[in-house]
């Protein structure tokens, strides 16, 4: 039987995804093609083996049009006979690419390739590439007559079911960047980091080792002064179980970043002189209730866990995105894990979300964390826009 491993995965630091962020002066090909070669160089790969380079990338519009994953393939330098494709499952884009990467490994249609993904959500804002227009149309709003909702209120929506409150997800916000500090000041995360010289406007270059987003001074009480940042008046007359607790500090971070992948067919690999780190053995994804939207990482988890015939305390390392404090907390409460078993190294709130890279990221603290304790088993999974979510079981090697 074919196994797909994973060799090695390298990212980019992540940078505050505003003008002036670390990373804000990039061309987002620039970006990543700078990750696609550091992948090659520390896995020591010939680029020429590499059959396929599938990136996530969430708004494809502008500098990220056009599929931006065969641009920076050959911005990076690989062979022209490799070619790419860029898809979009919202924040489980990178996620997905490296999923589809090791199904088409374990199917036979690849022996070598790579996944990734990139976002620079200072020069590429959400939303952009609605230009404006209704991208639901008539039949879905004769469905959901009163529309969606912004994520934000999902994510108040959450707290309010699984009666989260606004003390437990500033605590829960807090220890991500203890977390996060931690982890960089250990150099545990700091393997998986290529550092990127960012050109500046006096045409000098800017070199930067690492993320932008972690705050090493904040406290509970900083955290608890923020205000709501979804406060809606419309939004308050159709859910009025909303307590409006969800803010700035408990939320992710809108960033700047790309990351890459590098999974071979097992065999193919040892003999090519490539050392697998871990195997990905399961694949999930889900649907849930769009309006609610970031819950389907229950469901996925389930749908996984039982694929692999294995219980959540059979689990040593989860990775669970947080998009919102309140997501990971009800995710918990719903499955039962271990705290000290997710997020260790910190998550989005503290590290940011570029989000059609942001898988690549929750992989390499997977497996760092895999790697520091001698863990087996690893799950990462990522909620998305439209009720949906990915989880993928992986291996220590």
């Amino acid at each position: 039987m074919r196994r797909a491993v994973i060799v090695d995965v390298v990212r980019s630091p992540f940078g505050r995804g505003r003008a002036g962020g670390a990373l804000s002066s990039m061309h987002p090909v620039d970006l990543y093609a700078g990750v696609l070669q550091a992948l090659v160089e520390r896995t020591g790969v010939d680029p020429a083996l590499i059959e396929d380079v599938i990136t996530g990338c969430v708004i494809q519009v502008a500098e990220q049009s056009g599929n931006i994953g065969r641009q920076a393939a050959l911005a990076a330098g690989l062979p022209e006979s490799v070619p790419a494709v860029t898809l979009d499952r919202k924040c489980g884009s990178a996620q997905q690419a490296f999923d589809f990467a090791a199904q088409g490994v374990i199917a036979g249609a690849y022996d070598c390739v790579v996944a990734g993904g990139v976002e620079m959500m200072s020069l590429v804002p959400m939303r952009l590439n609605r230009m404006g227009k209704d991208n639901e149309g008539p039949l879905f709003h004769r469905r959901y007559p009163e529309g969606l909702v912004r994520q934000g209120i999902s994510a108040e929506l959450i707290a309010a079911r699984w009666g989260i409150d606004r003390e437990a997800m500033d605590a829960f916000a807090l220890g991500s960047h203890r977390r996060a500090v931690a982890a960089e000041e250990a150099g545990i995360v700091q393997r998986a980091i290529a550092p990127v010289d960012a050109p500046q406007p006096d045409g000098g270059l800017v070199r930067v080792e690492r993320d932008e987003g972690p705050r090493r001074d904040t406290s509970l009480e900083r955290l608890a002064s923020l205000k709501p940042a979804f406060e809606d008046e419309a939004a308050a007359a159709r859910f009025p179980s909303i307590r409006w607790s969800v803010t700035a500090g408990n939320s992710s971070q809108v960033t700047d970043g790309s990351s890459a992948v590098l999974i071979a067919e097992e065999g193919f690999a040892l003999r090519h002189g490539l050392k697998p780190r871990a195997a990905i053995t399961h694949f999930a994804v889900a649907g849930d209730d769009p309006i609610l939207m970031l819950t389907a990482i229950i469901p996925a988890t389930r749908k996984l866990l039982q694929r692999a015939g294995l219980g959540i305390e059979r689990i040593e390392a989860f990775e669970v995105n947080e998009a919102f404090a309140s997501v990971v907390l009800a995710w918990m409460r719903d499955t039962g894990a271990d705290p000290e078993r997710v997020n260790a190294y910190g998550g989005a709130i503290a590290l940011g979300h570029p989000v059609g890279a942001s898988g690549g990221r929750l992989l390499a603290n997977l497996l760092a964390r895999l790697e520091a304790t001698g863990g087996r088993y690893g799950v990462q999974t990522m909620c998305e826009s439209g009720g949906m979510a990915n989880a993928t079981l992986i291996e220590r090697l």
